[in-house]
Formats: structure tokens, C-alpha cells, sequence
């Protein structure tokens, strides 16, 4: 069987319409300070500050274009990573793994939402939806990685755990 691969990003209507709308303040402040020549608010920036200013929203911008969950799962184990908090995949070998299957979870009241979630024994990372690849370690800690494509992860993880590990 050939590896799982999957990519995804924060694609949510939502978090772009917040994203525009912040970009959007930036714009009219820089329009209305810089070409109409009214001060923006009680205390405004300096005409020299705003173009450093209206990096944040471009920072914003190519922050969330470059966010990114991707999982990997072939022989040797599952392999994750957040770009950009991730530069390097890191891999979970089967060995380290008691159980792996994909369920469905509720992001918001299991993990308080999506992204990096949780600390200590119970982990996640996700970006969108509501299905996950759950493993549980031989040592108790549990990681779910979202994922979009649960029947193809699922198959991927019957596959290739089981060839590491008879009888499940």
C-alpha cells in the first residue's frame, strides 16, 4: 500500500472574513490619515509609523497562508507537523503506539478549538473539522491529528498498523 499524505490549512470562512476585516482597518487608517490628512483617533501613529503599522496585517496575511497541518503515515509510523511552528516532521514509530483509529471528536469542547491543543496526556492538532487520527501511547498520552480524508487515514492506519503490530 503506498503512503498516506495529507495537507491542510485554515480555510474556514470565518477566520479570512476576521483576517479581511483587520486588513481592512489598516487600509481606511492609512487612507484616511495618509490621503485625506485626518488623524486617525485620539492619539494617532505618525505618518512615518503607519507604513510599519500596516505590516502586522500583511504579517497576519502570510501568516495564515502559510499555516499548515501535514501528516504523513507509511512503515515506519505517523509522522505530523505544524508549519511553521514545525519545521521537521516529527514521527510517532508504531512501536510507541497501544491504539490508532480515526473518530469524530467536538474541537471546541474536547480541545477548546483548533490549532496546537492541549498539554500534558491529551494532545491535538487540528485545523478544521471534526475527525481526527486518535492514538493512544503505550505510556497513556494521547495525540488526535485532524484530518479531512478519515476513510483514506483510516485504511492508511489499518494498513500499516497493523503489519507492525499482529493480532489487532
Amino acid at each position: 500500500m503506498k503512503p498516506f499524505t495529507e495537507t491542510q490549512r485554515f480555510n474556514q470562512w470565518w477566520l479570512w472574513l476576521i483576517v479581511i476585516a483587520v486588513t481592512g482597518l489598516y487600509v481606511y487608517v492609512l487612507y484616511q490619515q495618509l490621503y485625506l490628512g485626518e488623524a486617525f483617533g485620539n492619539n494617532p501613529a505618525s505618518n512615518e509609523m503607519l507604513p510599519v503599522f500596516s505590516a502586522v496585517p500583511l504579517l497576519l496575511i502570510v501568516f495564515f497562508v502559510v499555516l499548515r497541518l501535514d501528516t504523513k503515515i507509511d512503515a515506519d509510523g505517523v509522522y505530523y507537523r505544524f508549519f511553521p511552528f514545525q519545521i521537521n516532521y516529527k514521527l510517532i514509530k508504531w512501536n510507541e503506539i497501544d491504539k490508532a483509529y480515526v473518530r469524530q471528536y467536538k474541537p471546541i469542547i474536547e480541545y477548546g478549538g483548533w490549532g496546537i491543543r492541549g498539554w500534558g496526556k491529551d494532545k491535538a492538532r487540528n485545523v478544521s473539522g471534526n475527525m481526527g487520527l486518535q492514538l493512544t501511547f503505550k505510556n497513556g498520552d494521547k495525540l488526535l491529528i485532524g484530518t479531512q480524508k478519515a476513510e483514506e487515514a483510516g485504511n492508511a492506519l489499518n494498513e500499516f498498523f497493523k503489519q507492525k503490530t499482529p493480532g489487532l
